[in-house]
């Protein structure tokens, strides 16, 4: 198959996608008005049409060169990655099929506004099948009229392989003068949908229940500061190193180093990929209760489910996991086989693949006719 990808390459979930695709035999042709900052997957052709429009002087330019790549890729058929500006740019190049893929954000909060919200619906109608990640954006979907039929759920999956449990994590224990002390791990980014400040919070009463933990905050965003100040007003900054971004190589090895997975997110779409690859580790996972996260924890068996902007019950849970490593061993044994079977990278592409295949023999039988 020769497929169009039109999605952003400083997306971690996109080169995943891409790189499968491209490493099954297919002829992918990935359009990004994000520069492409690493070589790109095998198989794989790239097409920056960057930079992200600001206006509308801008949206007319980038339509013309996206119009452009596809028309030189001449793919069998076209899949937006996120139904905002790229689900609207892609589907107003005039190029069919279209597979659409909602990523969250999109449908849940962005379809609401009164400007992005009738263009958003526009895409929704172009699109011969939709895609998304949970069964609570499916209903979305269908509550803003998508045919319940045009709508496929598809969980965009962890690699088994790459996150288990047992990988040496010595390198980054001595990284980070670890020792042998109990270790948190939250790999969400540093914006204020994820709450970290949260976790912060709960650090004192966490730190004076279990005196020699310490907790690893990994990733990026614009609040990194202000939490940094944070842990400093709390005086809990011997307690907490605040990681930065990791590559996706060191990734499985962090959380190989942790003992407990925090997730403090305000919302989610479906499972977030953080708590499903921590999941997969067999890690103890504490979330909280929003989205269709409850479905995911099983609460008491595979983790804590929370209320959000909680500290002090996040400080109970932490401190209750960090006196009980049996308990904390046979949670993560839960979990893992939970993200084997319902949530496994390969067996969720091999459907994307099989509903490919017959999108382009629904166009062509269409086109024959």
């Amino acid at each position: 198959m020769k497929i169009a990808v039109l999605s952003a390459a400083d997306s971690i979930h996109s080169w995943r996608w891409v790189e499968y695709f491209g490493g099954a035999g297919h002829d992918v042709h990935w359009v990004s008005m994000a520069p492409f900052e690493k070589p790109l997957p095998k198989g794989v052709t790239g097409y920056y049409t960057g930079p992200y429009p600001k206006n509308l002087l801008d949206i007319w330019r980038a339509k013309g060169r996206i119009a452009d790549a596809i028309a030189k890729a001449q793919p069998d058929l076209m899949h937006l990655h996120y139904l905002g500006m790229y689900g609207f740019l892609g589907a107003l190049s005039g190029f069919r099929p279209i597979i659409s893929t909602a990523w969250g954000s999109d449908i849940l909060i962005s379809a609401r506004n009164p400007i992005k919200g009738p263009l958003i619906k526009w895409v929704l109608r172009q699109s011969q099948v939709l895609t998304c990640d949970a069964y609570h954006m499916r209903d979305a979907l269908i509550a803003m009229g998508v045919d319940r039929s045009k709508i496929e759920v598809i969980f965009f999956g962890s690699d088994c392989n790459r996150f288990r449990p047992g990988q040496d994590a010595r390198k980054i224990r001595e990284r980070h003068n670890l020792g042998d002390r109990p270790v948190l791990i939250s790999t969400r980014n540093l914006l204020p949908i994820y709450d970290v400040q949260t976790l912060v919070r709960a650090m004192p009463r966490i730190v004076a229940g279990i005196p020699d933990l310490h907790c690893l905050v990994l990733g990026r965003g614009e609040e990194r500061t202000m939490l940094e100040q944070l842990a400093r007003e709390l005086n809990v900054t011997d307690r907490m190193t605040f990681v930065g971004p990791v590559t996706g190589e060191d990734m499985p090895l962090y959380l190989a180093a942790a003992d407990v997975y925090i997730s403090t997110s305000l919302s989610d779409a479906g499972l977030a990929a953080s708590t499903a690859e921590a999941m997969a580790t067999g890690l103890p996972a504490i979330v909280t209760d929003t989205a269709e996260n409850a479905t995911w924890v099983d609460d008491g068996k595979g983790g804590f489910v929370i209320p959000v902007s909680q500290p002090d019950i996040l400080a109970d849970k932490v401190i209750h996991l960090a006196r009980n490593p049996e308990l904390r061993r046979a949670m993560g044994a839960h979990n893992r086989p939970v993200i084997e079977q319902r949530n496994n990278f390969f067996v969720e592409m091999k459907k994307m693949e099989q509903l490919y295949e017959r999108i382009i023999s629904g166009a062509r039988t269409v086109r024959r006719a």
